[in-house]
């Protein structure tokens, strides 16, 4: 990993509820309000989000809240597994679709279809396969500035599956990534599959870089198992070791906790 001198750091606001449900009520009207106040003065907004367990009561009460035109937002998501059905319940679009763009009148939904995996059918510089999705998704995200990221941390502090060590100074916008263990252990965990042989192996993800684009940054992290990559995410280096450290070089970053994933005093 090259080495990256960090020039400027910044302190997240953190924002802690004493349960889940009340983070995602608070997230929800802080992400909401963003939104309308960007709406008032921008013809549209375009927004990233996170597709995980841990941000469902956010998005569920952001897709009831009163008074956003989404017919002016464009959504893209973060990352996407590789060699899973079109239809499987587990693909984070399909995830993403049922929790929120489902239940809203979203201007536009640019989902990765990361076709195949390498080495099958088409191959992986075939016309659909994850080369050709890895292009096209980073076309459509260079195409304008990014103005709301609304994303999670991971047990192993991934951001998107941009697991340890990260490149903070990455070239690219969306990658083609194998999954570290960790991070295929915490989609059992967190109900998403039964046992780990059912986990992808392989991903497409957005980099930091793309992450952290975003002119505004709302991070959803409840949970006990994340309290421990909340803490490093804060209070240690930043560097690629602990992704999600990255937050601290953002200038305009909100961490939202609950008592169970309130960080340690540093």
């Amino acid at each position: 990993m090259p080495e990256v001198t960090i020039r400027e750091t910044f302190e997240p606001t953190v924002r802690s509820f004493p349960d889940p449900e009340a983070l995602g009520v608070a997230a929800a009207r802080d992400i909401g309000d963003a939104l309308v106040r960007r709406l008032e003065s921008q013809p549209g907004v375009r927004m990233i989000f996170a597709s995980a367990p841990s941000q469902e009561a956010t998005l569920r009460h952001l897709a009831t809240r009163p008074g956003i035109d989404w017919s002016r937002v464009t959504a893209f998501h973060m990352d996407e597994y590789l060699g899973l059905a079109p239809d499987a319940p587990q693909r984070f679009g399909n995830w993403l679709s049922s929790v929120l763009l489902d239940r809203v009148p979203i201007g536009a939904a640019h989902l990765i279809d990361p076709g195949p995996e390498p080495g099958g059918p088409t191959g992986p510089t075939g016309p659909t396969g994850p080369t050709a999705a890895v292009e096209s998704y980073a076309a459509l995200l260079a195409a304008a500035p990014i103005d709301i990221l609304c994303l999670g941390i991971g047990v192993n502090g991934h951001l998107a599956f941009n697991d340890p060590p990260a490149d903070f100074a990455d070239p690219a916008l969306v990658k083609l990534v194998t999954l570290d263990e960790v991070s295929r252990i915490q989609q059992v965990d967190d109900g998403c599959f039964t046992t780990l042989d059912e986990v992808p192996g392989q991903a497409l993800t957005l980099t930091i870089p793309a992450l952290l684009s975003a002119a505004e940054a709302f991070c959803m992290v409840p949970g006990a198992q994340k309290k421990r990559a909340v803490t490093a995410a804060l209070y240690g280096p930043i560097d690629g070791s602990l992704p999600a450290s990255a937050l601290r070089t953002h200038p305009r970053c909100t961490l939202y906790v609950d008592k169970e994933s309130a960080p340690d005093a540093d």
